[in-house]
């Protein structure tokens, strides 16, 4: 009986522990399939027709900025929809026709009825879609940088999501957080086979594949980029991560921000975690690289969990076993050197090294977040922004 149950904690603890080795063991496979793979992405003359959905829910202040920048586009070819879901609208007068402002007559509170809700308003079948937050700006040569991905064969791109303001320490640790998910989850799992993680915004598809995963489904709550990630991947596509298509993203400034937005986030993972096991079993079945890897991120649960977990199988081994204390000494050690290989990859801004001292704040209230998970999706549907910077702020 004692075998049987330190077999039952060998076991847990190697469920926990594998996620805090398995970034470097990427990142070893990826610098590997770097020196034998050009990264290079050639652009053909062509431009493609994309459709740029801009959604935002009771709040417009943000609207402006965002729109101003993407008429600064280096492109031609497009047409923006804006959905302003339970928005007052009268201040939403843009002279130029490209901009169309969309005010559904219902409350949809749902980020995929609201994209589809424009789809249905196409003023023409676009070929191409791209999904921007209400407090997203993007970069003038966003576009000619997806086309790139696109006339490479592919039909689902995650770009790059920088951060858009970096005013409090909160602002500064979200923007830490996502450079570590966008390399691992994005360039690293992208570059040796599989597809990066889709990340709500700054994404584009193929309408028509657009359509095909999430025209069937009434997703409510947040969440809606896990089901599609799943249904694209399932179908046999990769999705491709291109560093280069950037769009910039409010980050949380504020603890209470924090928790809310935290909470929705915490509530999905658990809410669709499970597609993991479905990608890893077909994965296995069909010898297929690329949903086997994605299955296994998709089961990974939020960073300060593990982080938390790990912790305590650690202190645990304290007086359990001293081998145990060793390798997850080493696991601890892994992570680290992994965290701080995605930071010097993103070259940080020195606000961001300097907000490194309070990541145990950070994870504090994420503890509070995973306390309001039940009634997460009730707290908002969105989050409230305070950023109303535009592009030339950033840039300066």
């Amino acid at each position: 009986m004692i075998a049987f149950f330190n077999d039952i904690w060998v076991f847990l603890q190697i469920i926990v522990g594998y996620n805090l080795v398995v970034p470097v063991v990427l990142y070893l496979i990826y610098l590997i399939k770097r020196k034998t793979e050009s990264k290079s992405l050639i652009r053909n003359n062509q431009e493609h027709d994309y459709a740029i959905i801009v959604t935002a829910y009771e709040q417009t202040d943000t609207i402006p900025a965002v729109i101003d920048s993407i008429l600064k586009l280096n492109y031609t070819d497009f047409l923006v929809y804006i959905v302003a879901d339970k928005c007052d609208v009268s201040a939403l007068k843009f002279e130029d026709k490209r901009v169309v402002v969309l005010r559904p007559p219902e409350t949809l509170a749902s980020n995929t009825r609201s994209h589809f809700y424009a789809i249905n308003h196409f003023l023409r079948a676009h070929e191409l879609l791209v999904i921007i937050d209400s407090d997203n700006l993007i970069d003038p040569e966003c576009l000619n940088e997806l086309n790139k991905s696109f006339d490479a064969g592919f039909s689902a791109v995650q770009g790059l999501r920088k951060a858009k303001n970096l005013d409090t320490t909160y602002a500064c640790l979200d923007a830490s957080r996502d450079m570590y998910y966008h390399f691992y989850d994005g360039e690293v799992l992208f570059s040796i086979g599989s597809s990066a993680t889709l990340s709500g915004s700054g994404m584009a598809f193929k309408t028509s594949l657009y359509r095909e995963c999430l025209e069937h489904q009434d997703i409510t709550g947040a969440g809606f980029d896990k089901v599609l990630q799943k249904e694209i991947v399932s179908r046999g596509y990769r999705i491709a991560f291109n560093e280069n298509a950037v769009v910039y993203d409010e980050k949380t400034s504020r603890s209470d921000q924090l928790v809310k937005q935290r909470a929705r986030w915490i509530n999905t993972w658990f809410r669709y975690f499970k597609f993991g096991f479905s990608l890893l079993a077909r994965g296995i079945g069909k010898f297929d690289l690329n949903r086997f890897l994605f299955g296994i991120i998709l089961l990974r649960p939020p960073l300060f969990i593990f982080l938390i977990l790990s912790m305590f199988c650690f202190i645990s081994n304290i007086w359990i076993s001293n081998t145990g204390l060793l390798v997850w000494a080493i696991g601890f050690a892994c992570f680290i050197i992994g965290f701080i290989i995605a930071l010097v990859h993103a070259r940080p801004d020195r606000r961001i090294v300097r907000s490194l001292i309070s990541i145990p704040k950070f994870v504090f209230f994420q503890v509070l977040s995973l306390l309001q998970i039940k009634k997460a999706n009730k707290i908002s549907v969105a989050t409230h922004h305070y950023s109303s910077k535009n592009i030339n702020e950033i840039e300066k």
